[in-house]
């Protein structure tokens, strides 16, 4: 006899994020952040010794900075989905680590690390995509990467370890 399993009706918090019209709101959410980063990268590493204005600077880039993280964030959730749904299915993960990952992170060590490791790979891919397409016009290398790896480490996506208590 094959063993059914249930799951919790309620989504988890990270997957609420990407769904219609909460989507709105959270894409509203990531470009003030992203411009705010963006600003700021301008000014810390003095980019206008580098021949940039603030203003052409920012509109060349927020666009790519904005697309390109919401594109990492979301590659984040999905190794999250997949490890409650695959990998679950596949290896029978204890309900203690599924439901840190779907709801309080800080509540099992498996769980936690699970999503770290999401953010993590948000974070290389952000890394990625604007060391290699937004600033690649950018020939001095260190800039480049001083840039990229700011904005990849200051907008990993955070909500990710939102225990959902704190929503109720």
């Amino acid at each position: 006899m094959k063993e059914i399993k249930l799951y919790n009706v309620i989504f988890p918090i990270w997957i609420i994020l990407f769904l219609p019209p909460v989507i709105l709101f959270t894409l509203a959410g990531n470009f003030v952040i992203d411009s705010l980063v963006v600003i700021g990268c301008f000014y810390a590493f003095k980019l206008r010794n580098y021949q940039f204005d603030l203003k052409s600077f920012y509109k060349k880039n927020i666009l790519k900075v904005w697309i390109f993280g919401f594109i990492a964030d979301f590659i984040g959730a999905i190794i999250l989905f997949l490890t409650l749904t695959v990998v679950d299915n596949t290896f029978d993960i204890p309900y203690e680590v599924t439901n840190a990952i779907s709801y309080n992170p800080f509540s099992n060590v498996a769980g936690f690390l699970t999503v770290v490791f999401a953010m993590l790979v948000s974070c290389l891919f952000i890394y990625l995509f604007n060391y290699y397409r937004t600033f690649k016009y950018i020939k001095e290398v260190k800039l480049r990467f001083k840039l990229a790896l700011t904005i990849a480490i200051i907008t990993i996506p955070w909500t990710f370890l939102i225990p959902y208590k704190w929503l109720n």
